[in-house]
């Protein structure tokens, strides 16, 4: 395709140049965790920033690393991937926050994907519906140690991915609620964890590019908790979520080089 950035070097909306990056990336939706999940690397350096995207690079037991913010759902997630791709990377670990929709599923947990409900857009334009978003088994294993090795509370399974934030939060309100609220019952009723937005897409675009994704979340509250009556705190410290990606790239890393 056409390469509309003014300096054909550079991908046009990450603005990064290949040998920037490394295979491994790391790739929050929030532009101001980059800096945080940066200083967990070895000498990182910030290489680029434009519109949603930050870019550092640094190293995690002498490989090079990075990480990539992707901005809100996943159409500017699949960007980040697509042009990550075209810079040498290929093994991604998204990282985030979520809603937590089972009951046990608390303020604070982790919860890490297998598969993603593909109630979204993006994913369309890659991949017929009856094709399923699925992590890689390698980088879900790799999440699941960490979360082990650090004693975090975490859980495994189905997440759910739109692209509306206030369709999920305000369904009742918009004219499609006998739709929104119907879907989400049925999402509850087959297990679904939690509820966010980039997963899908993500999970789709690499198995159309033939490469490896994980996702990992905080869980910032659960609103089904919180129509029962429970404890329900809100919580915003990524920390843990941050701490079990790193950890799971240290132990790809150790794999790879088998």
């Amino acid at each position: 395709m056409k390469n509309y950035s003014e300096d054909a070097s550079r991908q046009y909306h990450i603005q990064v140049a290949k040998g920037e990056v490394g295979r491994y990336v790391i790739m929050p939706g929030d532009p101001k965790r980059c800096q945080k999940i940066a200083q967990y690397f070895d000498d990182p350096v910030m290489i680029a920033d434009n519109r949603e995207y930050i870019t550092y690079t640094g190293t995690l037991d002498g490989v090079k690393v990075s990480v990539t913010s992707t901005g809100i759902g996943g159409p500017s997630a699949s960007i980040a991937m697509e042009e990550l791709y075209r810079c040498g990377a290929d093994t991604f670990v998204r990282i985030g926050t979520c809603g937590g929709m089972q009951t046990e599923v608390k303020s604070g947990d982790v919860v890490i994907a297998t598969g993603a409900i593909r109630m979204e857009g993006t994913s369309r334009e890659y991949a017929p519906i009856e094709f399923p978003a699925v992590a890689d088994l390698s980088i879900t294993n790799a999440l699941v140690g960490a979360a082990k090795k650090k004693e975090f509370p975490f859980h495994t399974g189905i997440v759910q991915c739109k692209d509306a934030f206030y369709g999920q939060h305000e369904p009742e309100v918009k004219p499609v609620s006998y739709e929104l609220l119907n879907k989400w019952e049925a999402w509850k009723r087959l297990g679904c964890l939690a509820s966010e937005m980039e997963s899908a897409a993500l999970f789709i675009v690499a198995s159309s590019l033939h490469v490896r994704v994980g996702s990992c979340f905080l869980v910032v509250a659960n609103q089904e908790r919180e129509k029962q009556g429970l404890e329900n705190p809100v919580v915003h410290d990524t920390d843990m979520a941050i701490q079990v990606a790193v950890e799971a790239i240290r132990t790809l890393i150790k794999e790879d080089s088998k």
